[in-house]
């Protein structure tokens, strides 16, 4: 198992950096056509200033744009970045984007009221990020994510593209469960954790939205369940 991980983690690696023109491509055939939706997804619950953490080939950072919100971007991704750039060039945009790490943003203290994550790696959980994102965020600011989706459709491809994801342990548990390690570190690091699991056309969208409590507000409201 341990070889198969270290396997899957230099393909990952490939398709971000050294393969990033072929990332669309390949997001399109693992989610069947559904990536982009799952995505967008997360637009219902962003307002005002937004991070995007991994904005990769950029299509969030279009779509925020879209919805008047001023949007901001770090990715570690140099060839990511140029893809961003040149799909912002073609619709006449100046982007806000930079390249960096989530454990050393370059932003000031409680620069943004959001910010969001989709199909993260496991940087996203560790404590260092999780303070930076603290950081930046204004107190009651949200960390949005979407770790993961499922696909539901009963269609033979369907079916078969589901099994291959929990093969590869990209689906992990049941539709809409949050594992309680995940969780905990949220709360540890400050969070108030909540959960949605969004219906979409042949699949669920699991949706994280942790909002940040200053130490006394948190302690006073506890976690959201």
């Amino acid at each position: 198992m341990r070889l198969i991980l270290s396997l899957l983690r230099g393909i990952y690696s490939l398709l971000y950096h050294q393969f990033a023109w072929t990332y669309d491509f390949v997001a399109a055939i693992v989610s069947l056509g559904r990536w982009n939706d799952w995505v967008n997804a997360t637009l219902p619950h962003l307002n005002g200033r937004v991070l995007e953490l991994g904005y990769g080939p950029g299509h969030l950072q279009l779509a925020l744009r879209a919805q008047g919100l001023t949007a901001f971007g770090v990715d570690e991704s140099r060839q990511m970045s140029r893809l961003a750039r040149r799909r912002f060039r073609k619709q006449g945009l100046i982007p806000r984007l930079t390249i960096g790490y989530a454990q050393y943003l370059p932003f000031p203290r409680q620069a943004f009221d959001c910010v969001v994550s989709t199909f993260p790696s496991e940087y996203i959980f560790e404590p260092k990020t999780l303070n930076e994102i603290r950081r930046v965020l204004q107190p009651g600011g949200r960390l949005v994510i979407v770790p993961t989706a499922w696909i539901t459709g009963r269609g033979a491809l369907e079916k078969m593209m589901a099994w291959l994801l929990r093969l590869l342990g990209e689906t992990p548990g049941k539709p809409g469960q949050l594992p309680a390690i995940l969780r905990d570190r949220f709360t540890h690091a400050g969070f108030g954790v909540q959960s949605k699991l969004v219906e979409m056309r042949g699949s669920q969208v699991l949706i994280v939205i942790a909002t940040y409590y200053p130490h006394e507000e948190w302690v006073s409201n506890g976690v959201l369940e």
